[in-house]
């Protein structure tokens, strides 16, 4: 486990500061998906592996000002970043792994993870831990603002049945971990799994 803490600061840390700029039009995919979640005002939802918190405020403005909005990611610096851009406003920063979260059990309405299940170390043990701080009936999105095959290209891959966001893997691993895959949505500009936390 210390292993794969190490690999995700070496990763994330020295990419921390310009994060934001690589990516500078992400901002309306972000706001489009917090949408989809079927948050409502007052509800309680955490962004895990948050980064420098792109989705921090688009969460916001879907549970409102007496909603509970939380941002966790393992690296100082991606914090420091969320911090730098304001957005510790729209919510509350935790340093956290997802892995062991200090939440209790069915805290949360709502999680949502842009580009987090591939840095899962443990994938059905973690997404049963994300399971765990979220009510019966509570909602999982697994968000990316391109879609599978857009992404492969990016890193210079191709897409493959194997990467673990392929719709019969995510809905296998997800079926193990205490949740049911409702929706997919595979598309250039957008990748987005919607599930169910089941009781």
């Amino acid at each position: 486990m210390a292993d794969d803490r190490t690999h995700v600061l070496d990763f994330f840390t020295p990419r921390a500061a310009g994060w934001d700029s690589r990516f500078p039009d992400d901002g309306p995919a972000y706001a489009a998906a917090a949408g989809l979640l079927g948050l409502r005002p007052g509800d309680a939802v955490l962004d895990a592996g948050c980064g420098t918190g792109r989705a921090l405020p688009a969460l916001r403005a879907v549970v409102g000002p007496r909603g509970t909005v939380l941002g966790a990611d393992l690296t100082p610096a991606m914090l420091e970043a969320a911090v730098r851009a304001g957005r510790a406003e729209s919510g509350t920063l935790l340093r956290a792994d997802a892995a062991r979260l200090p939440l209790g059990d069915g805290v949360l309405d709502a999680v949502f993870g842009a580009g987090l299940i591939s840095h899962l170390a443990r994938p059905e043990a973690d997404t049963a831990e994300l399971a765990r701080v979220v009510r019966p009936g509570g909602v999982l999105a697994l968000f990316h603002p391109i879609g599978r095959a857009a992404l492969a290209a990016r890193h210079g891959r191709t897409v493959t049945d194997d990467d673990l966001r392929a719709e019969p893997r995510l809905r296998a691993l997800l079926a193990g971990s205490g949740w049911r895959l409702d929706s997919y949505t595979d598309e250039d500009d957008r990748f987005l799994a919607l599930a169910v936390r089941q009781p």
